[in-house]
This record gives structure tokens, C-alpha cells and sequence, in this order.
């Protein structure tokens, strides 16, 4: 099973932890947007990405094969991306300020890039 892949010094389970983490970061900032239909909106499209983040990681720990952890590790990477897009709108849009997301960003950012490096290493190793 591919759960043993490491990230750095991380490993499977402190990353899965490390992504439910921020899925609940993900939920209290929705939490804290004003109530307008452009907050929902952005709100429910971030809430959506950023949850399956940690979701579709605890599936690629699962994967029945490397071609399986690799198609489920990509799913991760085009979900936390898209997480980061939705903040970028929320700043940009003036619905949330930009120090209040940094730190939930780059968090986003640090998830991603040990992702990538999960996905080429896997693909290195088939």
C-alpha cells in the first residue's frame, strides 16, 4: 500500500492529519465571510475543494495500485489548486482581506508543492 510514501520529514498519517486541519481552517473562514450571494457562491465553491482535499488524500492512501495512488494524488493536486483560486477571488473581490487568508493560503501553497513532489516521486518509482 502506498500509505508509507513520505513528504520530507512527514508521513502519510501527519499529512492526512495536516489536511483535515485545513479543511476545518478551510470551513471557519467560510464560516467568516459577510452574507451576500457573491460570498455564498465563492464560499460553497471553496468549502467544496477545500474539504475533498483531505478526502481525496485519505482515498490515494487506499489506492490499490501505484497508476491508482498517482490518478488519486492528481485529484488532490487539482483540488487544493483550485482552493487557492477561490481565496485569490475572495481577496479580490473584496470579500475577505488578504492578511485574514494568507496564512490559510500558503498552507494551501506548502500542500500543493508536497503533492507534486508525492506525484513525481510515485511516477519515478513505476
Amino acid at each position: 500500500m502506498m500509505a508509507s510514501v513520505h513528504y520530507w520529514d512527514m508521513d502519510a498519517e501527519e499529512f492526512r492529519g495536516r489536511t483535515k486541519t485545513f479543511a476545518l481552517r478551510v470551513i471557519r473562514l467560510v464560516e467568516a465571510l459577510p452574507k451576500s450571494r457573491t460570498a455564498d457562491v465563492l464560499g460553497r465553491q471553496l468549502m467544496r475543494c477545500g474539504t475533498s482535499v483531505g478526502a481525496n488524500y485519505r482515498a490515494a492512501c487506499r489506492a490499490r495500485s501505484p497508476k491508482d495512488f498517482i490518478a488519486k494524488m492528481a485529484i488532490v493536486e487539482e483540488e487544493c489548486d483550485e482552493a487557492i483560486y477561490w481565496m485569490e477571488l475572495l481577496v479580490e473581490a473584496d470579500l475577505m482581506d488578504e492578511s485574514r487568508v494568507a496564512d490559510l493560503k500558503r498552507e494551501a501553497v506548502e500542500i500543493l508543492s508536497m503533492v507534486v513532489s508525492s506525484i513525481k516521486t510515485a511516477r519515478s518509482r513505476k
